[in-house]
């Protein structure tokens, strides 16, 4: 009898055998955030690694043997399936291709298939050949799962519409990756979000009320990865970081300062907020002080009827650019997410958008189609008013729109492309890099010797984006004058410029990809 015959017997018999699990990650397609552009600069293969499946495998029973395999920086082979009792399969929705074939693999070998994570949580009836669904949130479904396959009757669907306080997830099982492969580590201190943002599945998947950690549960995360080796970037992957104000400034953040000037400053911290965190000085001090020196903002729109139209009501009523640079002054570089295609939007957007992201100064600017991702209330409205034409792709930059816009689809494509087209050639791009620094008040914080690999992506760096690349002039306009007026910030002068490459390579595929309209 086969080591499997023999495992799914134990099973049946209600004993919990010493299973050998494999994790997979699926693939992501190049998009503005794979980075993978940028990343080969540092002799990297992917941004972060899958935080939500070391978090699964460390729930796992002790004595069950585990494997993770990231398809974003290896590739998955048979033997790594046959090896396997059970394949544990999590994604987003814009690795949808990849799961489909990892799952054809899986049901060609008779491997069994437990599948989680926001893409089958949203639509898991979509899914042929998967096992067990284990939905929602893990540390609600997956003891059932286990406890059930433990007596032999494990169900098909495992899902809950409870929201449990996270102060029971255990830290991820670092052990699981190479760290080496990583440009970033991830770590999550909240989940949820206060707002309700149409477009938005965030509280689909986490609800409203911010749930969160306390300082010795993220404290021994971040010691895990301290005692790992790791030295450099963590993503605070949290919907939004600031969603419970008070615990952040009375404990969370002192207690973060405290352990990461003991330990010298081996990380620096980037995270998700709101664009209310502009309004709080204090806290954006106390984030700074405690290593944060990035923020991701849903700006989405300049445009008022819009940002009404979708609930972003706290992007009402401001000056959004003023915001940002209040933030920028902090020390804290904005990141920003856009979109266009709102039904509110004027034919006048585009540059609108333009204009915003250029005075603004916000480098990281990604720009995206509205998409209507499953259960929001945007695909429920859309879904009543006979508009939706196909499920989300999870790339909003892809023009794979899944509803009818209101605006003429040729003039919006073709605005799309106008946006993508200005904001990421050189000139323009190199400008906005300028415009950042010129409003950017870093704090001087513990310095650490650069590395190898870092004065290597330097060299590697000017070859590239100063000799061989077609914006080249501009590059070493940006080189002198950020060593001439703003020398302290050369090294994210650099690591813009490096970025700036990517989102070129990522929007001419996708100028090579759109759709051809004309009016």
């Amino acid at each position: 009898m086969t080591r499997k015959c023999i495992s799914y017997v134990h099973q049946r018999n209600g004993v919990q055998p010493n299973l050998k699990i494999l994790l997979v990650y699926p693939l992501y397609p190049d998009t503005f955030w794979s980075f993978r552009y940028a990343l080969r600069f540092l002799s990297k293969r992917a941004a972060f690694p899958p935080l939500g499946l070391l978090t699964v495998a460390a729930m796992l029973p002790r004595q069950w043997q585990k494997k993770l395999v990231d398809m974003n920086v290896t590739t998955l082979t048979d033997e790594d399936l046959k090896w396997a009792d059970y394949v544990f399969v999590s994604a987003m929705s814009i690795q949808k291709d990849s799961v489909e074939t990892v799952i054809s693999r899986c049901n060609r070998l008779n491997i069994k298939v437990v599948a989680g994570g926001p893409l089958f949580t949203t639509g898991y009836e979509q899914f042929r050949g998967v096992d067990h669904f284990v939905l929602n949130e893990a540390e609600v479904t997956l003891p059932g799962f286990l406890k059930d396959l433990e007596n032999g009757h494990a169900q098909h669907v495992y899902t809950s519409a409870k929201w449990k306080e996270i102060v029971s997830s255990p830290v991820p099982l670092w052990e699981l990756v190479d760290m080496r492969h990583y440009n970033w580590m991830s770590v999550q201190y909240s989940r949820g979000c206060p707002f309700d943002c149409e477009f938005c599945d965030v509280v689909v998947l986490n609800g409203h009320n911010p749930r969160t950690k306390g300082k010795d549960q993220l404290l021994a995360e971040l010691e895990e990865l301290y005692n790992k080796g790791w030295r450099g970037g963590v993503f605070v992957v949290d919907d939004n970081f600031i969603g419970n104000k008070v615990k952040l400034k009375t404990e969370i953040l002192p207690a973060v300062t405290r352990w990461i000037e003991e330990k010298k400053h081996p990380f620096s911290f980037s995270t998700q907020s709101s664009i209310n965190l502009s309004d709080d000085e204090e806290l954006m001090q106390l984030m700074v002080k405690a290593g944060f020196d990035a923020v991701f903002v849903g700006i989405e729109t300049p445009e008022d009827d819009s940002l009404l139209e979708c609930g972003k009501h706290h992007n009402r009523n401001r000056d959004l650019i003023a915001s940002v640079k209040t933030i920028h002054n902090h020390g804290l570089q904005v990141q920003g997410g856009f979109i266009v295609g709102f039904d509110s939007d004027p034919v006048s957007i585009f540059k609108s958008q333009i204009n915003f992201i250029q005075k603004s100064g916000i480098v990281t600017a990604m720009v995206g189609l509205l998409s209507a991702l499953p259960e929001t209330r945007l695909y429920r409205r859309l879904k009543n008013e006979n508009r939706l034409l196909k499920e989300a792709s999870g790339d909003n930059t892809d023009c794979s729109m899944n509803f009818i816009p209101k605006m003429n689809y040729e003039t919006l494509i073709n605005g799309y492309r106008e946006v993508i087209n200005t904001i990421y050639s050189p000139k323009q791009y190199y400008e906005r890099v300028m415009a950042f620094l010129k409003d950017y008040r870093p704090k001087r914080k513990g310095m650490s010797r650069p590395r190898l690999r870092i004065l290597k992506g330097a060299v590697i760096s000017v070859w590239v984006l100063g000799i061989m690349d077609r914006g080249r002039k501009y590059f070493w306009r940006l080189l002198f004058s950020t060593m001439l007026k703003y020398p302290r910030s050369l090294a994210i002068s650099m690591t813009f410029a490096v970025c700036g490459f990517h989102f070129r390579k990522v929007a001419d595929g996708y100028n090579k990809t759109l759709p051809t309209v004309r009016h």
